[in-house]
């Protein structure tokens, strides 16, 4: 399931909509104690230059004690590519992302904001966890 953000580009006589896709999933990892992610909201409407946040919630804790680290990670998916990372650890932005993009969250509560939201950030979203091992299997939200 995938939700929808729109930015509005506002002219002086009509807005023309241009749709950005923010994917809903849930993340399932292990066979004991499985990790479940769920992303917020469903849909968004922002204008151009105007700010967009998707929120997302663990269901359990990604902070590991040992080094103090959320293992909570954004990826962004433009239509036709493969995904880009954008944000690891939960707040530090990977190379050659723009400053717009930020994260934010320990625990179980996150959040990724786009300030400023341009044309060139119709994306689909996802949140993933690099909390547990084995690697996460990926099982859409119904």
């Amino acid at each position: 399931m995938r939700s929808e953000l729109h930015h509005t580009r506002r002219d002086s006589k009509m807005a023309s909509r241009t749709p950005i896709f923010l994917a809903l999933l849930l993340w399932v990892s292990g066979v004991c104690g499985d990790i479940v992610m769920t992303q917020s909201p469903g849909s968004l409407s922002v204008s151009v230059g105007e700010s967009a946040t998707i929120r997302c919630k663990s269901s359990q804790s990604l902070l590991y004690s040992n080094d103090n680290k959320n293992y909570l990670v954004w990826y962004q998916q433009k239509a036709g590519q493969s995904p880009k990372l954008l944000i690891y650890w939960a707040s530090t932005r990977a190379s050659g992302v723009p400053d717009r993009f930020s994260g934010s969250g320990s625990g179980t509560d996150f959040t990724l904001t786009i300030s400023r939201v341009q044309a060139e950030d119709v994306a689909s979203y996802y949140c993933l966890q690099s909390y547990s091992t084995p690697p996460t299997v990926i099982q859409p939200r119904t």
